[in-house]
């Protein structure tokens, strides 16, 4: 049989296969998203992401040594707020004697080298467990900006590299932008959570903050996960207001939409391989239904092959150790 194009020819060997590799991923690429409770000497496994715990800032500080040891230097820290703090207009969130701010100070003066993505959205620090102010079952979406302004402030402060609103309010990312800028915070950037969808892949995440809805949904402020040109109106506002990077979670059920921002925008773009897919791969690993690993490194690659140029990943750790393994 003459066939002049045999593409199998590309792939009879490892080193021919990776000469002609086309993705990559790298400990370079990854953020660590990380989990701070209050007190001293805590470190209280998440049971539905095993492997992955809440830590105090004492034993954070051991956890972020480990990961750089690793090469893995960026990490979007999530504060886990007891109930008493809580209440409907989130005022903990810009306490500056609070734990976020606090540990954010002293993650920057252990390690000035790393990055901290730090998130804005009242849901962790609200009574009603939702990301805005809630009047008779309505989330307020301007009277949320002034909140979520004063939270990026109080993070900058702190020494946040990068602000993540994660809240979906209509004209957040322009509103903070100038609120850091006005006080002095020019060189903070904005990673827009732009296309944030109304997922159910949320739990595990919802689990580890105690943070889920007292009431009702979040479908009036996340997405629909049918709609894919809404993503790039997002996208679009996110620009215009001053986003420096854009983000679509969760990341495995929606690579068409990164796939669409990157064929689309010139920002980077992040993908965020939220707790339920991180959940999922975990829980079929244990039951010995797939390789862990290479389902992990095979997740992750797809967010490189569909344009992602950052992932946010419980499994950056793992990942990093993945690496140094097969790497020697």
């Amino acid at each position: 049989m003459n066939l002049i194009r045999r593409p199998r020819r590309n792939r009879k060997s490892e080193v021919i296969r990776n000469l002609v590799q086309e993705n990559f991923v790298t400990v370079n690429d990854l953020i660590f998203p990380i989990f701070v409770v209050e007190g001293q000497n805590q470190a209280i496994p998440i049971t539905s992401m095993p492997g992955i715990s809440r830590f105090s800032t004492d034993r954070m500080l051991d956890e972020i040594a480990s990961c750089v040891d690793l090469g893995v230097k960026a990490f979007a820290p999530f504060p886990v707020i007891s109930e008493d703090k809580k209440d409907r207009f989130a005022t903990e969130s810009f306490n500056k004697e609070g734990l976020f701010p606090t540990f954010i100070a002293e993650v920057k003066k252990n390690f000035p080298d790393v990055v901290l993505m730090t998130d804005v959205a009242m849901d962790p620090y609200s009574s009603d467990g939702h990301d805005g102010i809630v009047d008779n079952g309505e989330i307020l979406n301007d009277a949320t900006l002034e909140i979520l302004a004063k939270m990026a402030l109080e993070q900058a402060r702190a020494g946040a590299d990068i602000i993540g609103p994660s809240d979906m309010m209509d004209g957040r990312i322009g509103f903070i932008r100038e609120y850091l800028d006005k006080n002095g915070f020019q060189n903070v950037a904005l990673m827009s959570y732009t296309a944030k969808y109304a997922s159910a892949f949320y739990g595990p995440f919802r689990e580890a903050l105690d943070s889920a809805p007292k009431f009702g949904d979040k479908k009036t402020y996340q997405m629909n996960p049918a709609n894919a040109r809404e993503a790039l109106l997002e996208a679009e506002l996110d620009t215009l207001e001053g986003a420096d990077y854009l983000m679509v979670k969760p990341g495995l059920p929606y690579l068409d939409i990164i796939k669409s921002l990157r064929d689309n925008s010139h920002l980077p773009i992040a993908a965020y391989n939220i707790s339920g897919e991180f959940a999922m791969v975990k829980a079929a690993a244990q039951n010995g239904w797939i390789d862990g690993e290479k389902a992990m490194a095979e997740v992750l690659l797809s967010f490189k092959r569909a344009g992602a140029d950052i992932i946010l990943t419980y499994f950056a750790k793992e990942f990093a150790q993945y690496l140094k393994k097969i790497n020697g």
